[in-house]
């Protein structure tokens, strides 16, 4: 199998929440994918536990704010790179990179101070993707993004 190569940071597509592009850390060291998220609310729709999230798909642009529906599919304990965990929602959402589409599972958590508003774990590349760490956007910017 062909695994597509990807640089240490890459533009990521989330269809299934609306959002075209996003800018990924792609960190082989985390074993689970996040994004940041504010305005965090969990709601029920027929019997079905709901997480209504906005984000801000551009670093350093709150003037983009994209709000987003998911069914939550779990609760976990994260412990980040600093040795802090949180309990974080975690949701299953479709990621498009690179010519690859596959369900994959978000963790959603405040990246506000972080560099990037999402965080691409191992878990998100298993068995499609090779990290190359020399490199950045190997997969190109999406025109959204220019």
């Amino acid at each position: 199998m062909n695994k597509v190569p990807l640089g240490w940071r890459e533009w990521v597509s989330l269809p299934d929440l609306g959002i075209e592009a996003v800018k990924a850390k792609v960190d082989s060291g985390a074993r689970s994918s996040a994004l940041h998220t504010f305005k965090l609310e969990t709601f029920s729709e027929g019997g079905i536990v709901m997480v209504r999230f906005s984000i801000h798909p551009f670093q350093h642009d709150a003037s983009a704010v994209k709000i987003c529906v998911a069914e939550l599919h779990d609760e976990r304990n994260v412990t980040d790179s600093g040795g802090h965990t949180e309990r974080r929602p975690v949701i299953t959402t479709q990621m498009s990179l690179g010519g690859v589409s596959k369900n994959i599972e978000l963790t959603l958590t405040n990246r506000e101070n972080m560099k990037f508003r999402m965080l691409l774990g191992r878990t998100a590349m298993i068995e499609d993707f090779i990290i190359d760490p020399e490199m950045s956007y190997l997969l190109g910017t999406p025109e959204i993004a220019q």
